[in-house]
Order: structure tokens, then sequence, then C-alpha cells
């Protein structure tokens, strides 16, 4: 009975599935609340999903020319307020420090929501000429924004990022960065994470304040919920004509810099669960995965078996990411735990096993079992990784494809959003009056104007007028 309580203990997708989500961030050991309302504990399963996360993305960067820095956390109130678009756009998140011990500060300081202000600060006196530029930096950090309604991973008031900031001579410039960003986060995400995503730009609704142009990956989750997953912003000139960062061009003329910054947060774990999860937990793709492999040794009392087990671990252990679990718990509760925890593989290895010279995998996607003789466990076990990392893949495209829909009119497009979930493809006009209508009609967002456009028809969905641009809508997390 006990083996299948911890199955049970989890709420079935079907049924309910923000409790689900729940169940899983908790019974998968990923988190924990805090006696600090809307932040959360990181265990260390969970941490260590986003130590890959770190490990995987700063690679990447760096093959592009990023070096890391880190700035302050707190923020003077000047300093926020020199762009207006940008503090009218963070202000109602904002949590202030105003004593600094017993004594009251002169001046207020803010506990960073996000950090342009305070590069753009710090590269007014850190650029002189072109021989400066670009600058192109990375901060690996945490940010505070108090929202009122929180969710472990998707909304928490602190969250842990990364956020790059840089600095270019020409606007062309920025801009190739700013795309170039949004193409690692794409890479990142499908390679590495498993989850497909749409490459678009926001509208100027939906934009970053302050941006002249946010662009956007987009994932759709298991319950036809849109996730932001990256963004990246192109500045323009905007925060350097606010903060007077000018250098010193080749014709000798003083000219603003032109700047980009871009994100990925925690909220990127969610989208992990949320796309690849069932209902006994957790679903790991094997690139991210923190243990891809755990021998589980049957009858592991009887002689030899446990010797076995960790001879393997021995023979995996330069290859992947593989633990032993010699617990003295049942092997159906090891089943269970390894399944909830999302761990990629299984590897059973008993006294029959033994005497017949192999052992049995078990994919935690399909749950699809391969016997394979010892002396190709090492081969087999990176077939089967390979293999189950671009099914994940796929069965997640797959899934936003049979979830993405086209609406032609206004009435088709209401059908489609009271009636199912997903993306929705359709004309829009470019007028934001279209958007809050939306908005107000059906609790639905702009997700993106996508790279690759499409001509669904001429008309916008909404009013009818021409349209200008085929939209991802969708409600989002």
């Amino acid at each position: 009975m006990a083996d299948k309580k911890l199955v049970e203990s989890i709420t079935s997708m079907e049924e309910d599935f923000a409790q689900w989500y729940t169940d899983v961030v908790k019974k998968a050991e990923l988190i924990d609340y805090t006696s600090v309302k809307g932040c959360m504990v990181i265990k260390p399963a969970g941490y260590a999903i986003w130590e890959n996360i770190q490990k995987n993305l700063d690679a990447m960067f760096k093959e592009t020319g990023v070096q890391n820095v880190y700035l302050p956390m707190f923020i003077p109130e000047s300093l926020l307020e020199k762009e207006k678009d940008h503090v009218e756009g963070f202000a109602p998140e904002v949590a202030w420090v105003t004593h600094g011990g017993l004594n009251e500060l002169q001046e207020r300081l803010c506990v960073r929501p996000t950090s342009e202000t305070l590069f753009c600060d710090f590269y007014k006196n850190d650029i002189h000429s072109y021989r400066d530029l670009p600058k192109v930096y990375n901060q690996w950090c945490s940010v505070v924004r108090w929202e009122k309604e929180t969710r472990p991973f998707l909304r928490s008031r602190e969250f842990l990022w990364q956020e790059g900031h840089t600095a270019h001579a020409t606007f062309e410039d920025a801009e190739e960065r700013t795309i170039q960003m949004l193409n690692v986060y794409a890479d990142f995400c499908e390679k590495v994470l498993a989850i497909p995503v749409i490459k678009g730009r926001k509208t100027d609704k939906e934009k970053f304040a302050g941006a002249e142009a946010t662009y956007t990956i987009e994932s759709l989750m298991h319950d036809g919920k849109a996730l932001q997953s990256g963004t990246s912003h192109n500045f323009g000139d905007g925060f350097a004509k606010a903060f007077g960062i000018q250098f010193a061009d080749k014709d000798n003329t003083l000219k603003y810099v032109y700047q980009t910054s871009w994100g990925m947060t925690t909220r990127m774990i969610g989208a992990i669960i949320m796309v690849h999860g069932d209902d006994s937990g957790l679903v790991l793709p094997p690139r991210i995965a923190p243990t891809q492999v755990m021998i589980i040794p049957i009858q592991q009392k009887k002689e030899g078996v446990l010797d076995k087990a960790f001879e393997l671990e021995g023979i995996l252990k330069s290859n992947y990411r593989v633990k032993v679990d010699d617990s003295d718990k049942s092997p159906g509760w090891k089943f269970s735990e390894q399944e909830m925890r999302g761990i990629p593989l299984r590897v059973e290895v008993g006294p029959k096993d033994i005497e017949a010279g192999k052992c049995v995998i078990c994919r935690r996607d399909t749950r699809e079992k391969t016997e394979v003789a010892f002396g190709e466990l090492d081969a087999k076990v990176g077939e089967i990784l390979e293999t189950m990392q671009k099914d994940m893949l796929e069965r997640a495209r797959a899934h936003r494809e049979e979830h993405t829909y086209v609406a032609h009119d206004y009435d088709e497009f209401t059908k489609i959003f009271n009636e199912k979930a997903g993306f929705v493809k359709a004309m829009w006009c470019g007028d934001q009056a279209c958007e809050d209508k939306i908005k107000d009609d059906l609790s639905v967002t702009s997700r993106c104007m996508p790279f690759e456009q499409e001509q669904i028809s001429d008309k916008c969905v909404c009013c009818g007028k021409p349209a200008k641009k085929m939209v991802y809508w969708g409600r989002a997390y």
C-alpha cells in the first residue's frame, strides 16, 4: 500500500492542473514555502536544476563574447527616476529600503527589480571612446518584485535570473545583439530543455518599460496556457540620453550609445514541470536532469547485489550523472520516488539479472523497458538518453501544434477561447484599442508577432480594419 500512496498523493492534471503543479513542486522536493510571504526556499533538487540551467546558458553566453559582472542590489530613488517610462513600468512592484540600522536614509533605496539604471550609471563613467565598445556584460543575481499573486517558480517576490546589459556604437549593432541573444534563448530551450518556442516581437502594449523593441520566446504549457520564456530588449539610445552615456566616435564627435538587455529566470523550472510532467510527477529532459540515471538494486540484501549496483555506477559515472539508491526502502517505493523526481532512466539489477549478465533500463517518459547486457550498458544508456531528449522535444512540439488554432473573425476567435485552450493565430490592425478589448472580453493577451508571418486574412480579427500583423494570442502565466 505504501508504494501506491506516494503516487496517489498527486492530484491528476486533468482534474486540477494548478493543484497538480503545486503537488509536484512540493512532492518532488523542489521548493518549500517560507515565513516571508511570496518568497520560497529552493531546495537541493530544485537548485540543482537551476545550476544546470545556469551552467548551460552561461557557456552559450560566453561563446558570444559575454562577460559576467556584479552590480549592487540597491538603486537610489533618484537614479530609478531618470528614465520616465521605465520607472512607471516598475513603480507598483518596487520594494523600498528606508532605514540603515536605526537611521532613516536621506534617500530611499529600491531593491533592484531589474538593473538597467545601475548599468547606465556605471556605463556613463566606463565608456569614453568607440574603443570601449561594445560592452557585453551579464550578471547572475536575484531581483525583487512585490507581486500580489505568487506561485512557486512562476511568480515569486524574489527570484533568480540572469540579466544581460550591453552597450554599442550603433543601432544596428544593438539590434543584432538583441536578436542574437533571443536566438541563444531559443536554442537553449529547444536543445537543452526540450521546450519548443515561438520567436517574435512584443506589441508596444506588451513591451518592456523603456524599450524601443522587445523580442520574446513564447512556449505553451500542457494546460494550453502560454509562458513568456525569455525576452531580449533593444533600448535604442533612450536610456543613454536619460543618463548621458556618450562616447567619442572615430570622427571625434560625441555620440550616444545604443543599449540592450535580456533575461531568463527560475520560472523556466516551472516551464519544465508544466511542459513535460505527468501524473506521476516530474519528467526531466536528460540534458538538464541533475541525476540522469538512478540504479535501483532489487533484493539488495542478497549477496553481490549492492556490489553489482556500485560496479555499474562506476562504469557509467565518467559519462553520465548517476546514483545508486541503496536506501532501505522497498523497490516499489524507490521506483515511485525516481518517477516523482523525474530522473530520466532507471536501471534495475537483482540476483536473477546478475546470473543472466544483464540489467533492465526503464525510461521515465514512456516507461519503456529494455534488457541490456552489462557490457553494453554504457553505450545503451547514451543512446536511450539521446532518443529521450529528442522525443520529449517532438512530443512537446506536437502538443503545441495540436493546441494552436486559427481565427478569421471575432466570433470564431471568441468561440475558440471559450471552448479550447492554446495559442490562437489571428490578424491584428496594430491598434492598442483592439488589444485592450480582447483582454477585457476574454482575458487574452497578444503573446508575440512571430518572425514567421502568415497571411490568415487581410482584416483585423477584432475590428475588421486592414490587418498589419499576424499575432499569436493566448492566456498566459
